[in-house]
Parts: C-alpha cells; structure tokens; sequence
C-alpha cells in the first residue's frame, strides 16, 4: 500500500465534506495504533500540496500505562516534521483501580476527550482529526442501530461548541485493510494497546457480525456505507 493511494482517499474525503480551510491549524489525535499513524502519514503529505495551507499539531493522551513507550511516534513525527505533545493523565488507574469500571469505554472516551481538546486549544488549534475509517464508519451505525435503536453515525465533519473545536475525520473513505497494508509497507511503530478490555468490547462483537454478513452476502460493507451517505444522518449529505 503507497502513501499515494491513501492521501489520494484522505483527500478526496476532505474535499467531499469540505475539511479543511486555509491557515488551519490541525491536532491530529495520534493513540499510537497503526489508524492513527497512517492519518499522521496521510495529513503531512497532503501538507505539502494541497492548496489551502494547514499546520500540523500531533497530541497522544496518554492513559498512565507503565508499559506504553511513545518514543518511537515522537521519532516519526521528527522525520515527518510535525510537533509532538504527549499529555500525562491517570486515567487508567481512575477506571481500573478507583471506580472499578466492567464497561470502562464510554467514560474513557469521554477523559481522552476532554484532555485532547484542551491541549489542542492551548496549542492553538482550531481543528482536531481522528482517525475514523470506513469500517469505523459502518461498525458504529450498526451499533446504533442494534443497541440504540435508531440509524446514526458520526459525522465526517462536526463543530464541537463546549470546545470551540471542529472535528474532522479524513480517512472515512480508506479501508481498514489498506491501513493494515499500509503499516506492513511503512513499518510504522504501531504502540500495543495495553487496556484491559481491549478486544472484547461491542465493537469488536459488531466488527465480526460484519464480516460474516459480508462473506455470506458480498458488498454488504459497501452497501451499508452507500446508505449511511444517502441517508438523513446530519452532516452527510
């Protein structure tokens, strides 16, 4: 997988929804798994050409694990040029240890947030991107509609008002597994996820229903993406 291909997807997403205005200033979220890191890849390439010039801020929160090294992603984000900030915070031991949490995800996600968008404005960005892709997409419409109860997805581009910070999601379009591809072509320093839950969430149950829908009736992936943007989920359209 070239990094050609997936700029090439990274930007026809951006202009589709429009991600990307001159002299941004872009945070790029960067959990140390290879999404994170091809997003990192894809958005300092682009840098270099696209027509509206943006800046590059990269921020990893770190959860408070002993054993997640992000030497190797502040070395990369050297060779790419791009500054790096790694945010300290114990939220590990908030969930695992203090308040003893069985479905630890949604708090999780909502600390990393919090934490993330306040670093972000201090550096003065006024974007943020993560790195949703199109498996991400579809998986997390149809766990709204199976435990929910209602069609939704997220947007590619949503304004975040309590932060004053837009976020965007310029991989909605690459393949989980060009990404895999990509990793294995560029040998990113992919850092292992060390949370405790960590594969045995509802996601991961969705991520397999999917596949087996998909080898039992082919294209279903494409289908479903194909409805989430023709339908009325706001910021699709």
């Amino acid at each position: 997988m070239k990094l050609q291909r997936i700029m090439g997807f990274a930007r026809r997403a951006i202009d589709d929804y429009n991600m990307i205005q001159e002299n941004d200033n872009i945070a790029v979220g960067i959990s140390g798994g290879k999404d994170s890191l091809t997003l990192l890849y894809a958005l300092s390439g682009l840098r270099r050409y696209y027509p509206k010039k943006f800046r590059l801020e990269a921020i990893t929160v770190s959860m408070g694990y002993k054993e997640a090294d992000f030497s190797a992603v502040a070395e990369l984000c050297k060779e790419l040029d791009v500054p790096y900030t790694v945010v300290e915070t114990d939220i590990a031991e908030i969930l695992f240890e203090h308040r003893k949490e069985s479905n630890p995800c949604s708090l999780c996600a909502k600390l990393r947030k919090g934490a993330f968008n306040k670093k972000a404005k201090e550096l003065g960005c006024n974007k943020k991107a993560y790195a949703h892709h199109f498996d991400d997409v579809i998986e997390t419409m149809l766990m709204s509609l199976l435990y929910e109860g209602r069609f939704h997805c997220f947007s590619p581009v949503t304004y975040l008002d309590r932060s004053d910070i837009t976020l965007i999601r310029p991989l909605i379009y690459v393949d989980e597994l060009e990404i895999i591809g990509f990793k294995k072509a560029y040998q990113l320093p992919v850092v292992s996820n060390p949370c405790l839950v960590d594969g045995h969430t509802k996601r991961e149950y969705i991520k397999q229903l999917i596949k087996t829908l998909n080898h039992d009736s082919p294209g279903l992936r494409e289908r479903l993406f194909t409805a989430i943007r023709e339908s009325s989920i706001p910021g699709w359209k």
